[in-house]
Order: structure tokens, then C-alpha cells, then sequence
């Protein structure tokens, strides 16, 4: 399984662009996690010099990534999901290797210009899914009223949850 989620800060502002001849809109962020660390830990790597977070380069491809460029700047949290991918491509005769997280859903834990304690308890949840046309921004799906249960079903009792 190839499965990936990270939570961090954006190193930069993410920068939009679109491929050529499909003009398919793309994002490229670096996510800065930090590092599982001690108290004590941290504190010594930071006098020596060491970095105390992992910067991971992530990429996410059509409405997801207008909506990263649009609502997310430098600084800000977020939190993606999605798989790694590889990749390599050559430069001045010699292969250079890749690694980045291709994203399939973001959620922005802070705000661009907003008031970020409030937005981080309401995150906004951006999935990419390349299958389906997106819906406008104003679509609301319809509510089934009428929707009847079938016979087997069982609500669980309060009693029974383990928590």
C-alpha cells in the first residue's frame, strides 16, 4: 500500500502553472513536518545546526491544486494526503532521481489573510478526483427525504461503543 499523510507548513507560496498542450493545471508545494522529537533532542540539533523538520516536495494536479494556489500562502498549515511517486529525468547528461507526494486530498488548516485559530477548527477538505467533472462551487447535492431502511437494520445502542 502507498498511502502518505503529512501535516506541516508551506516553505513557499505555492506557484500555479499549467502543462502545455493540455493546459492541465498543476501546483508544486515543500511541506515542512517536523521531526518526532524530544525536548531536549530538538534543542541540541537546533544549537548544532540541524534541521529539526523534513522537507517533503509535494505536487497536486487540476482543481486541487487552483484551490492550494488560491487559498494557501507561505507559512500556513496544511494537511495532505496521497501517495509517493517516483520519477527521473536528466540534466546536463546525468539522470537525476525523484521523490515527491502526489497529492489526492488537502485540508488547509490555517487561513491565506484569514484569522487562523478559527479556520483550524473548521478545515476545508480538497480532494482531487480526475474521474468526474467537478461540481460548481454552488452545487448542493440533493437531500433524500424519503429514504426508507431496510429491514436488517440495527442502530448500535450508546452502550455497546467502546469510548
Amino acid at each position: 500500500m502507498n498511502n502518505v499523510v503529512l501535516m506541516g507548513r508551506l516553505t513557499r507560496d505555492p506557484e500555479l502553472r499549467y502543462t502545455q498542450g493540455s493546459n492541465m493545471a498543476y501546483v508544486r508545494l515543500n511541506v515542512a513536518v517536523d521531526k518526532n522529537l524530544s525536548r531536549e533532542k530538538k534543542q541540541e540539533m537546533e544549537s548544532k545546526g540541524q534541521p529539526t523538520a523534513d522537507f517533503i516536495n509535494v505536487v497536486a494536479w487540476g482543481k486541487l491544486g487552483e484551490n492550494i494556489a488560491k487559498f494557501t500562502s507561505r507559512g500556513l498549515r496544511v494537511l495532505v494526503t496521497g501517495r509517493i511517486q517516483t520519477g527521473s529525468y536528466e540534466k546536463d547528461g546525468q539522470k537525476v532521481y525523484t521523490t515527491d507526494v502526489l497529492a489526492s486530498n488537502v485540508e488547509f488548516l490555517d487561513w491565506k489573510g484569514g484569522n487562523n485559530s478559527a479556520s483550524a477548527q473548521q478545515p476545508v477538505q480538497n480532494q482531487s478526483n480526475n474521474q468526474q467533472p467537478s461540481q460548481p462551487d454552488s452545487y448542493t447535492p440533493p437531500i433524500d427525504d424519503n429514504f426508507e431502511y431496510s429491514a436488517d437494520f440495527d442502530p448500535t445502542e450508546d452502550k455497546r461503543i467502546p469510548f
